[in-house]
């Protein structure tokens, strides 16, 4: 027994409890209502006895919340934030404290799902369309999507789709201007290896003027504008010769750049892609950015990523929604032409409202002053008696002279924490941003003066500079709809994002019951870092030893991860869980090359995979082969053995979600990976689920060879309204030469697959929220969050299973930590159909399960291990209330066609109008259960007419007039 001095000695409050909803008496209330003794018989009725981790994770103890913070703070403090004038695509901004505050850090914003719910998603989506716009409005190009996850990747999308348009010649080559971002080309040769394609890096021009369209090989073009040395060049005579040699033409541009640059459309292009971090949104050592891609109207069926459009409800009010959704990697699976998954919304949203904030005038006057600092440095620069390369440029010098002068002027640099980037031994790139001002225009002349006489002051110099754009002035306008033109000042602002905000359900205001989609706590502790100066200002290209923070960070985490998966190597550098999958896929096949195997394309995939695992197998230049699922949910071993025996000379790989997508721990995973080992493939483990397995189980112990961990899912990084994510991925020894590697920073192995995102470690600032979690969690405290998800999900499953059947149990009549509740019969009984349920839901208070998915007419539910037994109890009498509606339709009751759940959901403006056409109530139709008055979540639009969207599709800022009443 301890003493009670040793007892007292213990911390008085730590994180697990504010994590985990459910304390010890509701734990034990819901023990008793599923009927199990302890956790631990639940848990060994759940999880296979063979696979289980029978000693506790090997991680250092819990942290409390004020001890994580400190170590953070000293972490944060290895960091050293220096001037940075690299560039490269990525420059330090100011992000307006009211957007900082109000967005990013914000649980309001940064806890929302993807906005597949759309009416009660409206105050992203509004703002997810004013970036489309800002996006259209800049590039000159009609269509674009919601935002991609880097320009890099953003540009490989690119590659795809102009691959899909390519003539019948077969044209198995793209032309990439020399111009590119160095991690830009490098990312599009790690995509292009997979599909055969021939990457040709070259001076554009020269390299089109002698073919013609019966020679050329070149089925796309991508040009760098302006370059990633700083040349602006006039790129329509070149866009134009591609044309007339059937190639299509992206152009990775600067979103600045273009508030005075001629914008791509102009140009001619057909696509343009890029970053959009500089409007506002932290350095953060290379992410979370949002990308951005443009296209012509004609080519919006196979653009990729979501697209916002504008429809109407059913009361006939203007309503958005994710347009076109038949295009999109979940539906096309292998026919995919791309497997984006995770966009960057909150990061887009964030951007956008610095265009609104900001506005036409004032981001032209910000992109005005960037250049015109630049103008004057080149200036001061030709009289120190150096050469500047371009006579064009925006932002960006080329700064050229002897090797020795050049030499002088990195070392004078360094001595006073300046960071310039090194092209070759005679020149220097210096790119100017948002945060310079006339000192620094001093500090880098100084630099390059050397022992001469002291330069003149930028003051003089910019009165002696021109500008440097000559003949690419742009002259038409931008920004020109009333929502840019409107909130210039704080107070118009932050009501403008505060009334969007109160059109959206977030994790702020109840639980969102996703099955697959692990929406749990975003602890406030493990938020707190990300947007420190020392995290937010430090340039992924910086020097390694500027980084030590973030090293320490990117240290740790590997080996959490290590330890938690099971497997001996990790790489953060995926930054989504698509292209997590990917990775993993390519890391597969380098395995398969180097052993003299490349032949092997076949990828099996349970036919209950979700749409990310055909579509990243078909990126990834792999054959799909689907394999049966039992009646039971299970993959169907002798179907799986016969396909792996088939494709014995050709099997790459298995793609396995685990527990399965349909909710249940596979008995026989062991069984499973050694009969795909035994026909020569590897075994990829897709760690959605991993919420289910974290301390109980592990990827590697099963059998797997890689498994890519959702670290905005099970590891706490917020959805944002539908990104940031992070996918990294773990290998097993063998494979771990294979990992991403990057062209400016060196990591990964010694035979990597080469990049597979722009940042060497991804969105390496939201590392932080994953590491603080695991930290203050511990390593008992992550068991016990798998266990209570589990309990929680057998307990609503218990509840429910009266109202609506549970689908698929284990063996042992459990589920893991997710259900799939039986909604078909109604359908046929009542004409009631899954998304009556799911927008019925909305008048409660509450986000839908995930619907339809994995089978159609079901709904998906997964409570997590956060959520308080008081709302999982408020969810499920939620839904059994609205089975008594079903049944009052089912006995006659209530109407067939005019019910509260065919309405639903019922808008304040509805609920308040002078007539009431329907049979029940407004009582019943708005306040269906006495607590739902207690904080009653207004839905800002009735059902969205989806078939209307896209029949007319508009995808930026209607006009006004589309408002008015």
């Amino acid at each position: 027994m301890p003493s009670p001095i040793q007892s007292w000695l213990e911390p008085a409050d730590t994180f697990v409890h504010r994590h985990i909803g459910p304390d010890d008496a509701d734990v034990a209330e819901m023990l008793r209502a599923v009927r199990a003794a302890s956790l631990e018989e639940l848990i060994e009725q759940t999880v296979p006895s063979s696979i289980r981790l029978r000693r506790p994770l090997d991680l250092p103890p819990a942290k409390t919340e004020h001890e994580l913070l400190e170590a953070a703070h000293e972490i944060a403090s290895k960091n050293e934030v220096w001037r940075s004038f690299l560039g490269m695509g990525y420059s330090d901004c100011v992000t307006p404290p009211v957007i900082l505050r109000n967005v990013l850090e914000n649980p309001g914003w940064y806890t929302q799902y993807t906005p597949y719910q759309a009416e009660i998603s409206q105050g992203r989506l509004e703002a997810l369309l004013n970036y489309q716009t800002l996006v259209t409005d800049l590039t000159a190009l009609p269509i674009a999507n919601a935002s991609l996850l880097d320009e890099a990747t953003a540009a490989a999308e690119a590659m795809h789709m102009m691959e899909s348009f390519r003539a019948a010649d077969d044209r198995r080559a793209i032309l990439i201007s020399d111009g590119c971002h160095p991690q830009t080309i490098e990312v599009l040769r790690t995509r292009a290896a997979a599909h055969r394609i021939e990457i040709v890096v070259a001076d554009v021009a020269r390299a089109i003027e002698g073919d013609s369209p019966s020679k050329s090989k070149y089925f796309g073009v991508l040009l760098q504008y302006p370059a990633t040395d700083g040349a602006a060049k006039d790129w329509r005579a070149v866009i134009a010769r591609a044309h007339e040699q059937g190639a299509m033409v992206a152009v990775a541009c600067d979103l600045l750049a273009l508030a005075l640059l001629i914008p791509p459309g102009e140009l001619g292009a057909d696509i343009a892609v890029g970053s959009a971090q500089r409007f506002g949104v932290p350095l953060g050592y290379g992410g979370p950015h949002a990308a951005f891609f443009a296209c012509k109207a004609e080519h919006v069926r196979k653009l990729p990523g979501r697209v916002i459009g504008v429809s109407v409800d059913a009361h006939g009010k203007p309503a958005l929604r994710m347009a076109l959704q038949t295009r999109e990697q979940h539906i096309r699976r292998e026919k995919a032409t791309s497997n984006v998954c995770t966009a960057q919304a909150l990061l887009a949203i964030a951007a956008s409202m610095y265009a609104v904030y900001h506005g036409p005038g004032g981001v032209r006057r910000i992109a005005e002053r960037v250049h015109g600092l630049a103008a004057t440095f080149a200036h001061g620069v030709r009289k120190l008696g150096l050469r500047v390369a371009h006579e064009r440029f925006f932002d960006t010098v080329r700064v050229e002279g002897e090797p020795a002068r050049i030499a002088a002027a990195l070392q004078a640099a360094r001595a006073r924490k300046i960071n310039l980037r090194r092209i070759d031994e005679t020149s220097i790139g210096v790119a100017l941003d948002e945060t310079c001002g006339p000192a620094e225009v001093d500090a880098l002349l100084a630099l390059f003066r050397g022992s001469g006489p002291a330069a003149e002051g930028c003051e003089t110099l910019a009165g002696e500079a021109a500008p440097a754009l000559a003949g690419l002035e742009r002259t038409s306008a931008y920004l020109t709809h009333p929502v840019f033109n409107t909130h210039h000042s704080e107070t118009e602002m932050l009501r403008y994002m505060r009334s969007l905000e109160a059109r959206d359900l977030s994790l702020a205001h109840s639980m969102i019951p996703l099955g697959s989609c692990t929406m749990k706590l975003n602890a406030t502790a493990e938020m707190i870092p990300v947007t420190w100066a020392r995290f937010g200002r430090i340039h992924p290209f910086a020097p390694i030893e500027q980084a030590q923070g973030y090293q320490t960070i990117v240290k740790q985490l590997e080996a959490m991860l290590a330890e938690i998966t099971g497997f001996p190597a990790i790489s953060l550098q995926p930054n989504s869980g698509a292209a997590g999958e990917l990775a993993g896929l390519l890391v597969i096949r380098k395995h398969h090359e180097s052993r003299g195997d490349g032949k092997r394309d076949v990828c099996l995939i349970p036919a209950s995979a979700h749409g990310t695992n055909p579509a990243s197998a078909a990126m990834a230049g792999m054959r799909v082969v689907v394999v049966a699922c039992d009646e039971k949910g299970y993959v169907d071993l002798e179907d799986l053995e016969a396909k792996a025996k088939a494709h014995a000379e050709d099997l790459a790989a298995l793609m396995v979600t685990y527990p399965s997508t349909y909710g249940v721990f596979e008995e026989e995973i062991e069984r499973i990976c050694s009969i795909v080992h035994m026909y020569g493939g590897q075994v990829y483990l897709d760690g959605a689920n991993l919420n289910a397995q974290v301390g109980l189980c592990r990827p590697a112990d099963v059998g797997a060879d890689v498994c890519h961990v959702n670290l905005h899912k099970t590891f706490c990084i917020p959805h944002g309204g539908g990104g940031p994510g992070m996918g990294p991925i773990g290998v097993a020894q063998h494979l771990a030469r294979f990992l991403p590697g990057h062209p400016v920073v060196p990591v990964g192995g010694d035979q990597t697959i080469g990049p597979i995102s722009a940042a060497p470690f991804g969105s390496a600032s939201i590392l932080l929220i994953s590491w603080a979690y695991i930290a203050m969690m511990g390593p008992a405290g992550l068991k016990r969050a798998s266990e209570v998800a589990i309990l929680s999900a057998n307990y609503v499953a218990e509840r429910l299973h009266a109202h609506f059947p549970v689908f698929y149990r284990g063996k042992r009549g459990r589920v893991a930590h997710e259900c799939i509740l039986d909604t078909r019969s109604v359908k046929r009984t009542a004409g009631i159909e899954a998304e009556d349920i799911a927008k019925r839901l909305m008048d409660f208070g509450f986000h839908a399960p995930t619907m339809s998915f994995p089978i159609a007419g079901t709904l998906m539910v997964e409570p997590t291990e956060s959520e308080p037994l008081g709302e999982l109890d408020r969810f499920c009498d939620a839904m059994i209330a609205i089975r008594d509606e079903i049944r009052a339709v089912e006995e006659g009751r209530a109407s067939r066609d005019d019910n509260p759940l065919k309405h639903a959901p019922h808008t304040s403006d509805a609920i308040a109008a002078e007539a009431w056409p329907h049979p029940y109530s407004r009582q019943q139709a708005a306040f269906p259960l006495p607590w739902v008055r207690a904080w009653k979540f207004w839905p800002f639009v009735g059902r969205i007419n989806n078939a209307y969207g896209d029949r007319n599709l508009v995808c930026t800022c209607p006009p006004v007039e589309a408002y008015a009443d």
